[in-house]
């Protein structure tokens, strides 16, 4: 089980780093109406890896920036500690396929989308502080459309992580 975890890791790590450079879209413009803008994530093809996830045809690998890192390795949220100002992740989810028929793990295939969270408690000032985006990706465009209707966009769907400052994904051992 932990070779499939780690060929995975490595799979979508690769998927992360390779499919950045290609894409010469809309990142510069693209925008969440009154909420986040996708160039506030600018360098998010290079951050940590926190964790990967997948649901049938998808396959996810959530990213984070330093300062959710080290909010992470101190023990937010297990700590009873909201994460601090500043914290940002990503969540680029890729449609998957079938890596081979001799050795049957999914692999991520073609972008799908990119969902992102931002910590700031000034300027997202309902109760869980964050900024919500989603950006679908179009491969015949080669650019980002958002979609929702603002910042708080996330909100509702993260109440059910409200115990964990309303963050889903757990920073697992290494």
């Amino acid at each position: 089980m932990s070779r499939i975890i780690s060929f995975a890791a490595i799979t979508v790590g690769v998927a992360v780093f390779a499919g950045g450079a290609a894409i010469a879209d809309n990142k510069a413009t693209v925008k969440v109406p009154d909420g986040l803008a996708f160039s506030e994530f600018a360098g998010y093809e290079t951050w940590q890896v926190v964790s990967v996830s997948q649901k049938p045809g998808i396959i996810d690998v959530i990213v984070g920036n330093p300062v959710l890192i080290e909010a992470y390795k101190s023990g937010v949220p297990g700590n009873g500690k909201p994460f601090p100002d500043g914290a940002k992740m990503a969540k680029i989810h890729w449609n998957s396929k079938t890596f081979s028929a001799a050795f049957p793990v999914n692999a991520p295939d073609t972008l799908h989308d990119i969902d992102f969270m931002a910590r700031d408690s000034k300027r997202f000032t309902g109760e869980d502080h964050w900024g919500f985006a989603q950006f679908n990706y179009d491969a015949k465009a080669d650019s980002f459309t958002p979609l929702g209707k603002g910042p708080g966009c996330g909100t509702a769907c993260h109440q059910a992580a409200a115990k964990t400052d309303f963050v889903f994904t757990e920073f697992p051992k290494r």
